[in-house]
């Protein structure tokens, strides 16, 4: 055993259901390796020192190598450490060796080198001996498609079973299989440029079952919510990635610019959401989207600011949280830290049944606050207020969406808090299919069921020294006003979008958490 820093962090062991192997790709052709391999021919198996096996205490990896050797018998089992790398023992090994079986377990602990850039060092050692990359983890997430190895096996962890299955699949005793079920000889791909195309938006069949195969049921749509959120002719722009033979849509994104304020100058840029089929992912589509779409981006006049997921129309609000591609995300230089705005700050949407709203607690409203729905003659009051605030706490979008509902004479939909006749309060109801410009904006609570109404856009003052109540009161008593609005339309659940904090307060009042996400974005 080499002494040194352990490699990895505690991993994905695996080790639960059905092993799973992917050939992720095989640009050399060395799979089976009884190809490349002949008799004496010596084979060096580099692994992670990584903390021993709860079960048995010994390598986890040692089950690869006796399954590797029992097919051919000149292995080389030595395992290297992040804190030494590729030592001078190593380098023997490697200039003896006909090829190189280098595992991956998983991604760095701060502060070490990657496994990955272990790797890379090892496979420039071997010049022409051919490298087999054997990740224990997702390779997006280790980012091991932008490392070009030739050759790399994606397993489900390190568990024996893993191990196993992955020396049968190496000597070709077994079809390995990816985790979307599709044949290894169908995931093999040569190389290949995916140059995006501009989406025409002509015909969104493609694009709709791309989206309801990508997400998960809770984010799904229906064909018209989702055409209706992606051709929005003026600030959407959209780009797909074809297969050059057939011509099959297999990766989409989804770009928007808005404007920040009401100048009218100033525009954020929404990468609203990139998705791939899943047999091709892992193929550099992602990437190539990504790469264009930021480009488009930023050659537009005017755009400062650049966000993972939209503000208006809204798809996602941001990264999920939980999903994969933060990290992946993370590596392209997004910072989620949650140390400031923009930084991964969680933001949620909650769903309330108003029966279980509790009404009676807020019959009395404190001296001097009244809250109602707006009028014609409060026009004036609104936008100076709703100006003035969303400028203050940077609101992008929120000044557009009150005006819009103003210039179509929806004042009803327009819920005001005033403390002494001075608005000090506002948030914006709507429902589905009303004809309101926000459902088709805001497509999730219509998605979750037709008794469903949203409340979106509450902005409270924070001149507290102008305010007989606090924050808290004044946030309640809006909400109990907004809650009356949309049960008199018959609604019987309501539906909150992007709050920021307040976890204890909103769960104590009877909402349920419906989705959370990262909000990130940065200037330019």
């Amino acid at each position: 055993m080499i002494s040194g820093q352990s490699a990895l962090t505690p991993g994905n062991r695996g080790g639960h259901g059905q092993p799973q192997v992917t050939v992720i790709r095989d640009y050399q052709a060395c799979i089976p390796l009884t190809r490349i391999l002949g008799e004496g021919d010596l084979v060096l198996l580099l692994t992670p020192v990584v903390t021993p096996h709860e079960q048995s205490g010994s390598d986890p990896f040692e089950p690869f190598g006796r399954a590797l050797a029992a097919r051919h018998p000149w292995i080389r089992h030595v395992p290297y450490t992040a804190r030494n790398g590729i030592t001078t023992t190593h380098v023997g090994f490697i200039k003896r060796a006909k090829m190189v079986i280098f595992v991956v377990s998983g991604p760095p602990s701060a502060g070490q080198v990657s496994q990955v850039e272990i790797a890379e060092v090892s496979r420039a050692v071997g010049t022409e001996r051919p490298h087999v990359i054997v990740a224990c983890d997702n390779i997006q997430e280790l980012g091991l498609m932008e490392a070009r190895f030739p050759t790399i096996v994606q397993l489900s962890g390190y568990a024996s079973s893993d191990m196993r299955a992955a020396a049968a699949t190496l000597f070709g005793e077994s079809a390995g299989v990816g985790t979307s079920g599709v044949k290894v000889q169908e995931l093999i791909m040569a190389p290949t440029h995916w140059p995006p195309e501009e989406w025409d938006g002509l015909d969104v069949t493609p694009v709709y079952e791309l989206w309801n195969h990508c997400l998960p049921d809770q984010f799904h749509l229906e064909r018209f919510p989702l055409q209706n959120l992606l051709q929005r002719d003026g600030y959407a722009m959209h780009f797909v990635v074809r297969l050059p033979d057939t011509r099959e849509i297999v990766g989409f994104c989804a770009t928007y610019t808005t404007f920040v304020d009401k100048a009218g100058e100033r525009l954020i840029g929404s990468l609203a959401m990139i998705i791939v089929k899943s047999p091709y992912r892992r193929r550099g589509i992602g990437k190539s989207l990504y790469e264009h779409a930021l480009r488009q981006l930023k050659r537009i006049r005017g755009v400062d600011r650049l966000r993972l997921g939209s503000t208006y129309p809204r798809l996602l609000s941001g990264i999920p949280v939980g999903f994969s591609s933060e990290e992946w995300f993370r590596r392209r230089g997004w910072t989620m830290d949650r140390l400031g705005p923009g930084r991964g700050q969680y933001i949620c949407d909650w769903l309330l049944k108003i029966e279980d709203w509790p009404d009676g607690r807020f019959s009395t409203v404190p001296l001097g606050l009244v809250f109602r729905q707006a009028t014609f003659e409060d026009f004036q009051s609104v936008s100076d207020f709703i100006e003035n605030e969303t400028a203050r706490k940077d609101y992008t979008g929120w000044y557009d969406q009150y005006m819009n509902l103003a210039h179509d004479g929806r004042f009803d939909d327009i819920i005001l808090g005033l403390d002494r006749s001075r608005i000090v309060a506002a948030a914006l109801v709507y429902t589905n299919g009303n004809g309101s410009t926000l459902a088709s904006d805001l497509p999730w609570a219509g998605t979750i069921g037709t008794d469903v109404g949203g409340v979106t856009c509450i902005c409270i003052s924070d001149d507290n020294g102008a305010m007989t109540s606090s924050k808290d009161t004044i946030m309640i008593r809006l909400l109990d006003r907004c809650i009356k609005a949309l049960r008199d339309q018959g609604m019987q659940r309501v539906y909150l979008d992007a709050i920021k904090g307040g976890d204890e307060g909103f769960q104590s009042m009877g909402f349920q958490k419906w989705a959370s996400y990262n909000e990130i974005w940065q200037q330019i």
